[in-house]
């Protein structure tokens, strides 16, 4: 299935070096400008030579690799963790510099931890949080003095000072999750609708060709018209008994065969059906078509009572939506799949059941986003595909797409089986061809 395919390709996560450069400067910028306002405008002491340096050595960081690295290149996991690490250092210097934890700055190892949660693998993130929090651990033993007034000095609990420890810790590893599960739902539906994107374009294709198939019939008939004719006169003219008289044979019934082919693709591209336009009972045999030789039953009800049959535009949404809801019933169904098609004067209606065992209770209310399945898992080792959920969310968005309310359920007991079903508004589906045909 393309899905899956598509999901086991995703690119790797990586970060462009432009990104991390940029917020380096940022933080150099608020680093040199909180050091110089408390040292020069609120007169406190502090190590301001040993503070500039390490700020400087960030500054000339910077500049190497602005020097050594195209901007818009994307930086492997490892090498952004390592910058990633370089930064968390650097802060933890500075802080080591100006009162360890009890400088109120020493919030800012949650920066670096929460960038790696939103573009990097989540072992990078685990180790840049793990150093992180040593390197606040370090600094509630080990700092130098805050800088303070030194007639009214700041003395700070040890009990006080274990909490803002452990809130540090708390809060690396709670913003870190939350980061990470937030961006990686993000990734996924991108790779969704990607996914979509990629269906809709095959399908487009599927009816260019069509088109194009129309096309050649009309213009290949005259030229295959001569073809037959003077093979006929060719066959006439040379006996029977002749060297070449079965391959004058054999070159006149090929061309009428082909005749023949390209009459069929013309009557249909005539009829419009499998081109243009077909009535909704065509379209659902037509989704029906490829999963009836899976072993199980698939049986297509309709209204005795029913009036003239829809008829719209072939639409690619549809057919590979249906295909798609379809293909899942035959899967999961014992014996019998049940395909109930109604219509009315305003809507269009279609259920798909089968006797399989259902829906799982703890996706139900979750079936149609990305990356929810039913699917057991197998054992490890096992080749067979268990399917990432992918396939309803396409399905879902194609449907809807097409103007279609989707609505899934289980069989009421004692019946046991997954329904599904659609309606679309009759004006919405006829008015595809309309357009179509303008």
């Amino acid at each position: 299935m393309l899905a899956p395919d598509l999901a086991q390709d995703r690119p790797r996560r990586n970060v462009r070096l432009n990104t991390l450069v940029r917020l380096r400067w940022l933080a150099i910028a608020g680093q040199t400008t909180a050091v110089l306002v408390v040292y020069f405008g609120l007169e406190f002491e502090l190590p301001i030579l040993a503070c500039l340096a390490v700020i400087a050595l960030s500054a000339w960081l910077n500049v190497a690799l602005r020097l050594r690295f195209h901007m818009a290149q994307r930086l492997e996991p490892d090498r952004a963790a390592w910058l990633l690490a370089f930064d968390i250092a650097e802060l933890a210097v500075l802080l080591f510099l100006t009162g360890g934890l009890q400088n109120p700055f020493a919030f800012l190892f949650l920066a670096p931890v929460l960038l790696s949660a939103t573009a990097l693998p989540p072992r990078f993130t685990l180790m840049l949080g793990g150093f992180a929090i040593a390197c606040a651990t370090v600094l509630v033993f080990v700092h130098f003095p805050l800088p303070w007034d030194d007639e009214d000095p700041l003395r700070l609990p040890p009990i006080y000072m274990m909490g803002v420890w452990l809130s540090i810790l708390l809060s690396i590893g709670f913003i870190g999750v939350y980061a990470w599960q937030i961006t990686e739902e993000a990734r996924q539906l991108s790779d969704a609708l990607a996914a979509t994107e990629l269906v809709l374009a095959r399908e487009q294709h599927l009816s260019q060709l069509d088109g194009l198939a129309a096309a050649a019939a009309h213009e290949l008939g005259t030229p295959l018209s001569t073809i037959s004719v003077i093979a006929k006169e060719l066959e006439n003219a040379i006996s029977a008994e002749a060297p070449h008289g079965d391959d004058v044979r054999l070159l006149r019934e090929q061309a009428t065969r082909c005749r023949h082919i390209l009459g069929k693709l013309t009557e249909l591209s005539s009829s419009g059906e499998p081109f243009d336009r077909m009535p909704f009972t065509a379209l659902i045999e037509e989704v029906v078509a490829p999963h009836r030789n899976f072993g199980v039953v698939i049986e297509v009800s309709a209204p005795a009572d029913r009036g003239p049959a829809p008829v719209g535009a072939r639409n690619p949404a549809i057919v590979y939506g249906l295909g798609n809801l379809l293909e899942n019933a035959v899967d999961f169904a014992h014996e019998r799949v049940t395909v109930a098609v109604g219509w009315d004067d305003e809507h269009i209606d279609v259920t798909i059941s089968d006797d399989g065992p259902g829906f799982a209770p703890e996706v139900m209310s979750r079936i149609g986003e990305p990356y929810v399945t039913s699917r057991r898992r197998l054992p490890a080792g096992d080749d067979e595909p268990t399917g990432l959920g992918l396939g309803f969310f396409i399905a879902k968005t194609l449907l809807e797409r097409s103007g279609a309310t989707l609505s899934f359920a289980n069989r009421s007991p004692p019946q046991h089986g997954a329904v599904v079903r659609l309606r679309w508004q009759r004006s919405d589906f006829e008015q595809a061809l309309t357009l179509s045909a303008a």
